[in-house]
């Protein structure tokens, strides 16, 4: 409890593409995209507040305007921001019926709210189980209701709040690096919670109000708030989270949908574009499925090892990242390579490029990004057994050809999580859970 007689915040992580929330030493973690081309079609209307979404995006069918103090569903008040996405805004609320922090999510009124019933299918699992730790990182739903408010209705959900995300955790350090034994169990845990969710048929401070300032100086709409309210941070630097403090939580499954229905098929990916599968951009026509997710998960188990993505794109476009690829992994599958423009202009026919320096290899990403800003800040680097397994992982998982990749399963037998991740995820103590 603080001061107030409020129940403290539980420690909560987050990562990436994705989100992750330690309960009390635990992280959470969502297929999110931090960015999607969704804020092209606004216009600019309002004054922007660093760190605060789109104001645009109060409208109808958009986010409903909330205030720190609002209570919903007569039990539920606001006290903090945790974050937005395309689809929702997140916040802290008071559970003033059971005196307890809770996590409260609102929907755009024009949302699919179809994330709560993929949440109840992964918390009561229509198939058998073979994986308890991957079922024990989904987030419960403990209240469901709706809000009907100026710019439509809007689907609501309570769950247990999160601390910070682990891409925010490597934001708040200088260095953005994990220690080992740290980056090894969030790896872990990650394959764990994909592998579930694949196996149950699913792909996967005090406030501080900034007034909102209409451009025109006209007044606000009736469905845009007064004021925005920027995110808490209750993180740390990445490097000084323990193993105890490194507890994976699955908590946001917006975009998630079941391969196994045709009706649910999607083709088009909202994955940030550093980590976005390839086929998204050169067999369009196809459907997305769980090996696309494998894609993900091998640039996200990248990003928490190692200091810098395994794919640079600050700023990236599309022929940005392709060229990225084939730098990283050698030349596309012969249909992709032909029909792509921009090749002629970066590579020669076999892949050497063009006017640049001499591509960054595998070997050097690594170096670059893991082995060498850990000697410089005299934290242990990875030994050459170690190194030679994960590359071993990770390369099938990153097989051009979405068919060539490997499952969750067969991730889970891979040497580097037999012998390091998931030897160092059994060391996190359970006594809290």
């Amino acid at each position: 409890m603080d001061e107030s007689g409020n129940e403290a915040m539980p420690q909560t992580l987050s990562i990436l593409g994705m989100d992750v929330t330690p309960r009390r030493s635990f992280a959470t973690i969502t297929w999110r995209p931090t960015t999607t081309h969704d804020d092209t079609e606004f216009q600019a209307l309002y004054e922007p507040l660093d760190g605060v979404e789109r104001l645009e995006r109060y409208q109808p069918g958009g986010y409903h305007p909330i205030q720190i103090g609002d209570q919903f569903h007569g039990r539920y008040r606001v006290i903090h921001k945790l974050g937005h996405g395309s689809y929702s805004t997140m916040w802290v609320a008071q559970d003033e019926q059971k005196k307890k922090l809770v996590a409260l999510k609102i929907c755009t009124a024009r949302s699919n709210s179809n994330e709560v019933n993929i949440i109840s299918a992964l918390t009561h699992p229509r198939f058998p189980v073979t994986n308890d730790s991957g079922k024990a990182m989904i987030s419960s739903i403990l209240d469901t209701f709706t809000v009907h408010g100026p710019n439509g209705t809007h689907a609501c959900h309570i769950t247990t709040p999160a601390r910070a995300s682990l891409s925010g955790l490597k934001d708040g350090s200088w260095i953005r690096l994990f220690q080992l034994d740290v980056a090894r169990a969030l790896a872990a845990q990650l394959v764990l919670a994909a592998d579930y969710l694949h196996t149950q048929g699913f792909k996967f401070g005090a406030p501080e109000p900034e007034p909102v300032i209409h451009l025109d100086e006209k007044p606000l709409p009736p469905g845009v708030p007064s004021h925005g309210i920027v995110p808490l941070w209750l993180g740390a630097a990445s490097e000084k989270i323990t193993l105890p403090e490194a507890r994976i939580l699955l908590t946001d499954f917006g975009e998630s949908f079941s391969c196994s229905d045709p009706k649910e098929l999607k083709y088009e990916s909202r994955t940030p574009l550093v980590i976005r599968p390839p086929e998204c951009r050169f067999e369009p026509h196809k459907p997305l499925s769980y090996v696309s997710d494998i894609w993900t998960l091998a640039c996200t188990i990248w990003s928490i090892i190692a200091q810098r993505p395994l794919f640079e794109g600050f700023l990236a476009t599309e022929d940005d990242m392709t060229r990225e690829h084939v730098d990283t992994l050698g030349i596309l599958p012969l249909e992709w390579w032909r029909g792509w423009e921009a090749r002629r202009e970066k590579f020669t026919e076999d892949g050497r490029p063009i006017n640049r320096n001499p591509f960054r290899s595998w070997s050097d990403r690594f170096e670059d990004s893991v082995q060498q800003p850990r000697r410089q800040e005299g934290m242990p680097v990875l030994g050459d057994d170690e190194r030679d397994a994960i590359f071993d992982m990770l390369r099938p998982m990153l097989a051009f050809r979405p068919e060539e990749r490997c499952t969750t399963k067969q991730i889970l037998e891979s040497e580097w999580m037999v012998k390091w991740a998931l030897p160092a995820y059994e060391k996190i103590p359970r006594s809290d859970q």
